[in-house]
């Protein structure tokens, strides 16, 4: 039964609430904008190409699908957030909920959730940046433009510029919240100007037969696209690992979740109505920056320009996000006991866990460097998907465990609405291919390894057994 124990809540608050090492600096609008920065990137300013070839402009539909399957998470997310307000996220609500192995096995699940994300969204901006670059005449030698196999024709081994990018995130985070909270804000102002500036252009450019007909693929291509375009909204769990570093996180908490889901979904669907109105979307095939190149064969060259700026600035603050959220990850593990100690000391100045965000920097750093998007794409999606399941199982045995606990805000719909969530989830998953899968289920493998060799010997728990 020891694999089941469970932390007891009351303390888990307590001891959040009495000192943790962490400033509590961030506010409701800190938050929105956190997840807002966490969720616009790669998803809108890359895959919409990916994802307009494999649904046409039912695009659209997809997105709405994928907004409803982090929705419903998103609710279940904010009961949890503003009843135990403790870093760590569904990792620290299993723990409370589920058992020590569940908690674990989605502590690693989000570490390959957040971890592959960064790479991810690294490799989006690259192509972004360097594009940005050649229109003053720079590039970069081949050889270090792109990971492995990923430019036909050009021998490419290292993308220099991806892992420059998070290793710059790495020392920004490395710093202090405060200091990261300006830079984020300030860079998510720009690129939902520029969001808004792509919807209102391009709407006098949208052609309506471009949308005949409007789902050329039928329901397969349409679910197919909205599990890989799920992608677009991974980000906004990363606000409830920001609990113990928020002024007021019972009514806070929950604002920034479901605000920046809402306005992420709501620019989301107007964009992909936009882009595929201005093109045909079998146009959009291998189309690395489809948003700006809508605009360019609308022959708003400008706008374009602009949308390249905002990519850039975008995807900076995804990585920011992400990165953030995996190293209060980390920390949270760690001070569990079910990971080493370094991961959870606290830097002395600069008041954040200074060697966990580094490790982070280096080795996701890497792996952007080596390899492939669509790969990386792909098995965050995964990660993502089995966490929002869990969460959504997790307040479900939370109400029937703990209904005593003050909630700030409760889920709707309780027990069908969650239900609802996981079945969705888990159909999405569905929809992967089946090296993601193998993939996935070799990650959770290696977890369980750690677990038994480390984790369940080491967990301070078991020091009460």
């Amino acid at each position: 039964m020891s694999l089941f124990r469970t932390k007891n809540v009351e303390q888990m608050i307590a001891a959040s609430a009495a000192n943790t090492g962490l400033q509590k600096t961030m506010g409701p609008l800190d938050l929105t904008f956190l997840g807002i920065g966490a969720i616009v990137g790669t998803g809108i300013f890359v895959l919409t190409g990916t994802g307009a070839v494999a649904a046409g402009p039912a695009l659209t539909v997809s997105f709405i699908i994928a907004a409803l399957a982090c929705g419903f998470a998103a609710l279940a997310y904010a009961e949890f957030a503003s009843t135990i307000p403790v870093a760590g996220s569904i990792y620290t609500y299993a723990y409370a909920t589920l058992g020590e192995l569940i908690a674990w096995l989605i502590g690693w699940d989000l570490l390959l959730e957040y971890g592959l994300a960064i790479s991810a969204v690294a490799v989006g901006w690259s192509g972004y940046f360097q594009s940005l670059l050649s229109g003053f005449g720079i590039t970069f030698p081949a050889i270090l433009s792109a990971a492995p196999g990923t430019v036909p024709g050009q021998l490419a081994l290292f993308n220099l510029p991806a892992f420059l990018v998070v290793m710059a995130i790495a020392a920004v985070l490395s710093i202090g919240v405060r200091e990261s909270t300006r830079i984020n804000n300030l860079m998510v102002i720009v690129k939902i100007s520029i969001v808004l500036l792509v919807i209102v252009v391009g709407a006098f450019h949208v052609k309506p037969t471009n949308w005949q007909p409007f789902m050329p693929m039928g329901w397969t291509g349409t679910l197919s696209a909205a599990a890989v375009m799920f992608f677009a909204f991974i980000g906004f769990d990363s606000v409830s690992s920001a609990a113990e570093e928020v002024k007021n996180p019972k009514r806070d908490l929950p604002i920034g979740i479901i605000a920046s889901l809402g306005a992420c979904a709501v620019m989301y669907v107007a964009v992909a109505a936009v882009v595929t109105g201005i093109v045909p979307y079998q146009q959009f095939m291998d189309v690395g920056h489809p948003v700006s190149m809508a605009l360019q064969v609308a022959g708003e060259k400008w706008v374009a320009g602009f949308v390249d700026l905002g990519a850039v600035f975008g995807m900076l603050t995804v990585i920011l996000v992400m990165s953030y959220g995996q190293t209060r990850i980390l920390f949270a593990m760690s001070r569990d006991g079910l990971l080493p100690p370094a991961l959870s000391k606290i830097h002395p100045r600069y008041k954040t866990p200074f060697f966990a965000t580094w490790l982070v920097g280096l080795f996701f750093g890497l792996i952007a460097a080596l390899v492939p998007l669509k790969a990386l794409a792909e098995l965050t999606n995964i990660g993502t998907l089995a966490a929002f399941s869990m969460v959504s199982l997790a307040v479900l045995i939370l109400r029937r465990t703990h209904p005593e606990l003050p909630r700030a805000f409760r889920c709707p719909g309780v027990p069908f609405l969650p239900l609802f969530s996981v079945l969705f989830c888990v159909f999405l998953m569905l929809q992967l291919q089946l090296s993601t899968w193998i993939a996935f289920i070799a990650w959770l493998a290696a977890g369980l390894l750690i677990y038994f060799g480390y984790s369940r010997h080491h967990a301070k728990l078991a020091k009460t057994d």
